[in-house]
């Protein structure tokens, strides 16, 4: 996708370029040692077009890079590799199977006089390595999610079977990354909660026990509200990745004007007067059709330990979604589904009610939120919990972020220094346009807080992230 943003330079306007994917390929070096079988490796290669014989230069390429850079650390090979035009990304997530990502970087086009072609400025510190080396290593969680590891495929079916499913999965996957819009948050690749009261979180998990026990061939069960998490089952990385798959792509997808007044669409069922909103997000889009497919997405978890295969079931009511994971060995048929949709769609209905009413009610008690002087980022790697007041919207296509990009790339900046040392750290940055940039890493847990404070200086500055902390995080951090 290109975004172009136009610049006014001597009376002439320039043009913006950002980050865009060149390609994307996964190869084995084990499926062609020999001379004249180099293609053998090439696994997937994006895009299709590219000529053989650059596919299999580019491959080796990336092959002497990684051989080159074990020389001096074995065990931690390359990551990325930096050109004037190019960043290259490398990953190996199981032995032997590589993934390359080659992104552009971002270019100023600026016009000349006289007729004279534009000339091209790459901007090439603008890409930071750890949130496109996140992008990559999402890529193949994605992957792995519905299809399991790249190994069970091969063991199969070879390479054969192997290379059908990268390329049935990669060839959509891909045209769903939109690198400009990436950012701090697919580092951290974390899970918004809801917040709850007790009482109510108590009706939840309630709520699932009942449904595991009624409907005994539930293995896992997750429930989100409002696109955040309030319960799962699933082991915290399954979780994490199911998670992005459902707020990114699942549920945009299904938008609708929920419950927008008299207009809404009331299901016939009734339980106790209680009007029924309860759907299917996967499998059966109508129960009621008699040629209904029954049908559901298959995800692997715990891929390192028991390897399992489930069905993943998405029902919603009203502003709630629930996952049923079942395992796929059980044959899901009408009989299920309307079982479930009986038994899950009113107590769902009421539970979204409960919630709602709830969350307005504390809200009203907190009293009216006042826009605050400051915007933060919040990151807790232990839970995984993740705020952020800077994102409006966050979606697979689409980052709107109410900072400055340049801002984004100190933030950027500043989790990669926390990278490198296991100490607690506070950094305080002043940028250009007059703007404070706070990172605290403390005890697992992260805090970025932008300022807009022109006149403030370095004490009164951390006087103010020190009154956030006590306000938003319960003292959680204790760095003076």
């Amino acid at each position: 996708m290109l975004m172009i943003s136009p610049r006014m330079a001597s009376g002439m306007q320039e043009k913006q370029y950002t980050p865009s994917l060149l390609s994307f390929f996964i190869y084995n070096p084990k499926f062609g040692p020999r001379e004249g079988e180099e293609e053998k490796k090439i696994l997937f290669y994006h895009p299709i077009e590219i000529e053989k014989n650059e596919k299999i230069r580019n491959v080796g390429l990336c092959e002497a890079i990684v051989q080159f850079t074990r020389t001096f650390c074995p065990t931690k090979p390359a990551k990325s590799l930096h050109t004037q035009k190019n960043r290259q990304f490398f990953h190996e997530p199981e032995e032997n199977y590589w993934m390359v990502m080659v992104v552009r970087n971002p270019m100023v086009e600026k016009p000349n006089k006289d007729g004279k072609p534009p000339t091209v400025e790459y901007q090439e510190e603008e890409i930071i390595d750890s949130v496109y080396g996140s992008v990559l290593q999402q890529c193949y969680s994605m992957y792995k999610l519905f299809n399991g590891t790249f190994s069970r495929a091969f063991e199969a079916g070879g390479v054969e079977l192997l290379t059908q499913k990268l390329e049935k999965f990669f060839y959509r996957y891909l045209q769903t990354l939109h690198l400009q819009s990436c950012d701090l948050l697919d580092v951290f690749g974390g899970i918004s909660f809801f917040p709850l009261d007790k009482m109510t979180y108590l009706k939840i998990q309630s709520f699932v026990n009942r449904v595991e026990e009624s409907l005994s061939l539930v293995k896992y069960t997750a429930f989100l509200y409002n696109d955040q998490l309030i319960w799962s089952g699933l082991e915290q990385d399954d979780m994490r990745i199911l998670y992005k798959y459902l707020t990114t792509s699942l549920f945009p997808r299904h938008t609708e004007p929920e419950l927008a007044g008299r207009d809404s669409p009331l299901r016939p069922e009734v339980a106790g007067n209680l009007l029924h909103y309860g759907r299917f997000l996967t499998g059966p889009a109508n129960l009621k059709d008699p040629d209904a497919k029954f049908r559901f997405p298959r995800i692997y978890v715990n891929t390192e330990d028991s390897y399992e295969e489930l069905h993943l079931i998405v029902y919603k009511a009203m502003s709630a979604a629930v996952c049923f994971m079942v395992n796929v060995a059980v044959d899901l048929n009408r009989e299920f589904c309307e079982q479930l949709d009986s038994l899950v769609g009113p107590q769902l209905t009421l539970l979204a009610s409960d919630i709602c009413e709830q969350y307005n009610i504390n809200r009203r008690t907190s009293g009216p939120e006042k826009e605050p002087q400051f915007k933060f980022i919040y990151f807790n790697h232990m839970n995984l919990a993740e705020k952020s007041t800077i994102h409006m919207r966050k979606t697979a296509s689409v980052s709107l972020t109410s900072v400055h990009s340049d801002l984004m790339k100190i933030l950027g900046d500043i989790n990669c220094d926390f990278a490198r040392v296991d100490e607690d750290e506070e950094i305080i940055v002043k940028a250009m346009t007059d703007y404070w940039v706070v990172g605290k890493k403390s005890d697992q847990r992260e805090l970025y807080v932008i300022l807009n404070q022109k006149n403030a200086n370095l004490i009164e500055v951390n006087e103010e992230v020190k009154r956030l902390c006590a306000t938003q995080f319960n003292n959680i951090f204790f760095l003076d």
